[in-house]
């Protein structure tokens, strides 16, 4: 028969033992712990904000979705991109510019230096190809197209700002203009021109193209989620291992700050934008009639 309870000071019954307290706290210690590592095993599931790679969640997909809108909105904006020289990593090439989304054009002064030479010169891209500016005359004796000096000549640019007025002094016919090729700068160029939109993409359709989030990065002192773009292909048996060629870095509001698209097995061209809109216009040359 059941016994009523004990009553508050009632003397408890001769030989019923103390509730073993100790192994109460023990089990409601590992109740918590199971508790813990099951939330830890949540959150690191793909899409929930884990430390390792995953597929984009919804935030991050629409995270991912602003930035070529955001840099649309952002242009005109300085650029700089870099890149190897050569196949074989021997000397950089890399082009400071303006581009104007607005208008699919850009205009920028390049540099390229390895261990003999330093070339410098003004160009001008968009949609369609590349206008190259003529060099000026070279001095008696020199191999044209050659600076054996590491310092700039005076008509030389070195920002993109220099580089804007610059072209902007020039006529059309002192251009020299040609489509695009297969080489590594060239692609680098036509990414810069082809990066951003008018309008945000979708971001549910852009979560299934297969894009990963691959980690949180700081760059001059400014936090940013690093992306793989969408995979180029595909198939039931995708996984994080089929990265794109491409790789963004977009801040918590959606601002694209960077772009690596890899040329070739462990060769990469990098490609800065600066956060802020810029005064500076990009010229009617090499584009203007006459």
């Amino acid at each position: 028969m059941p016994q009523p309870p004990r009553k508050p000071g009632e003397p408890r019954e001769p030989g019923k033992p103390r509730e073993p307290r100790k192994k109460i706290w023990v089990a409601a210690i590992a109740a918590t712990t199971a508790l813990a590592g099951a939330l830890t095993a949540l959150l690191l599931l793909p899409g929930n904000g884990g430390t390792s790679p995953h597929p984009v969640s919804a935030d991050e997909a629409q995270r991912l979705a602003l930035a070529r809108f955001r840099a649309y909105e952002a242009s005109p904006a300085e650029v700089t991109v870099r890149l190897p020289a050569a196949e074989t990593g021997d000397g950089t090439i890399t082009v400071r510019a303006v581009v104007d989304h607005h208008a699919h054009r850009a205009v920028g002064a390049y540099e390229i230096v390895d261990d003999t030479r330093t070339v410098q010169g003004l160009l001008a891209w968009d949609q369609e190809g590349i206008a190259v500016a003529r060099p000026p005359a070279a001095a008696p004796g020199a191999e044209p197209g050659r600076t054996t000096t590491r310092t700039p000549a005076p008509d030389i640019v070195t920002t993109a700002a220099q580089a804007v007025r610059r072209a902007g002094t020039l006529k059309r016919e002192e251009w020299t203009r040609r489509p695009y090729s297969t080489a590594p700068l060239d692609r680098a160029l036509r990414l810069v021109v082809s990066v951003a939109a008018d309008r945000p993409d979708d971001a549910a359709l852009l979560a299934r193209s297969g894009p990963l989030w691959l980690r949180d990065e700081r760059l001059d002192g400014h936090g940013y989620g690093v992306f793989s773009g969408p995979r180029p292909t595909q198939s039931v048996s995708a996984s994080p291992a089929d990265d794109s060629t491409l790789t963004y870095w977009i801040d918590a509001d959606g601002n694209l700050r960077r772009v690596t698209a890899r040329m070739s097995p462990g060769h990469y061209a990098t490609v800065d934008f600066v956060a802020t809109r810029v005064r500076t216009v990009v010229p009617g040359a090499p584009w203007t009639k006459g």
